[in-house]
């Protein structure tokens, strides 16, 4: 299938990079741009066969399916003036959660689908988040299915939970990434241990966390239970966790809802629908 890519920031480059390394797609079925071509130029510079387009337009007439991969309220306006580019057979992705595919629906003519990325997917892992719209019929469907199963775990979802499932999947990586740094501040400032050694025994601990998670050796609550002795030292430590952890993520939660309300009524100004 030749893909397309209008916009190649962060998330853009990194699922170029993760469908070209996974064989997913070849190269020479990809055209990209970006508003800042240099951007595009340089992916070309890893990926030669690439082919780099001076305007979306040449993107959209090249590709089967076109990932749109800019700011939630840049997508309307670039839209309304690409609409006429697209054929009902086409396949329009937008890769942010406030956009609904039914609005996109109510300016292009072609099918329409959301899928929410991860970070973890540049690995060839994690879950990607799919939603397809009325428009899009079976074939389109197992395509975008097909192609995010070689770099993730593809799970449909209702648009009622897009917020709390991106929150854990596509925002996850960044809030463990946090509390792992804290984690190791914590330790550097409270005991003799170097950082040096505090990063590297947090980055070994979460990769085999990864990897005993990943073979189902234990559940998330029996690795709890296997480490934790009755009255020994983790017990204590969970203590302290305990006090503060759940309230922590509820407002996490809180937070990223109202932040998701936002965007929406933004996005929702813009769209017919």
């Amino acid at each position: 299938m030749n893909i397309g890519f209008i916009g190649t920031g962060n998330m853009g480059t990194i699922l170029i990079e993760a469908l070209v390394e996974s064989k997913a797609v070849i190269p020479s079925s990809l055209t990209i741009t970006n508003r800042t071509i240099d951007k595009a130029l340089n992916i070309k510079k890893r990926f030669p066969d690439i082919q780099v387009a001076e305007r979306p337009e040449e993107v959209i007439s090249e590709s089967e399916a076109v990932f749109i991969c800019v700011k939630p309220l840049d997508i309307y306006p670039l839209l309304k003036r690409l609409a006429p580019a697209f054929s009902k057979d086409q396949i329009l992705i937008t890769i942010t959660s406030p956009v609904q595919v039914e609005q996109l629906e109510s300016v292009v003519s072609c099918q329409a689908a959301r899928v929410i990325p991860s970070i973890t997917n540049r690995a060839l892992s994690g879950v990607s988040l799919l939603t397809f719209g009325e428009s899009c019929n079976a074939e389109a469907k197992e395509k975008i299915t097909d192609t995010m199963k070689k770099i993730s775990i593809p799970l449909e979802i209702e648009s009622g939970i897009t917020r709390v499932a991106s929150d854990i999947v596509s925002c996850g990586p960044a809030f463990i990434s946090y509390l792992i740094q804290e984690l190791i501040h914590a330790a550097v400032k409270e005991t003799s241990v170097t950082k040096e050694d505090a990063i590297l025994m947090s980055k070994e601990m979460l990769v085999g966390l990864g990897r005993l998670l990943e073979t189902e050796v234990y559940t998330l609550p029996a690795l709890q239970e296997k480490v934790c002795v009755k009255g020994g030292v983790t017990g204590e430590g969970l203590k302290a966790l305990e006090n503060g952890a759940q309230d922590m993520f509820r407002q996490m939660f809180r937070n990223t809802h109202l932040k998701y309300e936002e965007d929406i009524a933004a996005v929702k100004k813009q769209f017919p629908v």
